[in-house]
């Protein structure tokens, strides 16, 4: 087995047996991670960036700690996770306060969590603004704020597209 099939295989377990669907559509979690792998996959990420798009949402979603992730995919892999994972808190303030603390953090982390990031955005652009167009207001603010963080990967494919997508389904 790769390891970019042990990590989707560890993915629908993990986020199967805490019971995790999509918010809007009630499928099962994983179609959320394998698009974002097909994504970095299909922009040239390497194994170890497509296991990581599997996995990027365990550790804020799960019981599983970073410990487990390192020993089971190595430290390549953990550290892309780490770099993906929200180091906000409820008692950091608000929403918008919280993703900003995010934002800032994605500002730093590798250009190859950056780019599992822009696959991620794209993913949650489209769930979004096709189910909550109320929210998606709040949400593409967000994620303009995470663009002009992400200085590693501005001039990365993937940007345009998902800039593009949100003016295609938003026009000013």
């Amino acid at each position: 087995m790769t390891l970019q099939e042990k990590a989707r295989v560890f993915a629908l377990a993990a986020h199967t047996a805490i019971g995790q669907k999509r918010k809007y559509s009630g499928e099962h979690y994983i179609v959320h991670p394998e698009r974002v792998a097909r994504t970095v996959a299909k922009f040239g990420g390497t194994e170890e960036m497509i296991a990581a798009a599997y996995l990027h949402d365990i550790l804020e979603d799960t019981q599983i700690e970073e410990t487990f992730i390192f020993a089971e995919f190595g430290p390549e892999v953990c550290d892309l996770v780490v770099e993906l994972t929200d180091v906000s808190k409820p008692e950091d303030g608000n929403r918008a306060t919280r993703k900003g603390i995010d934002a800032d953090r994605l500002g730093k982390v590798s250009e190859q969590a950056q780019i599992i990031k822009l696959a991620d955005l794209l993913d949650n652009s489209e769930d979004i603004l096709a189910n909550d167009p109320s929210f998606a207001k709040v949400f593409l603010k967000e994620k303009e704020n995470i663009l002009d963080k992400m200085t590693k990967v501005k001039d990365h494919p993937l940007v345009e597209q998902v800039k593009a997508f949100t003016s295609a389904k938003n026009p000013d």
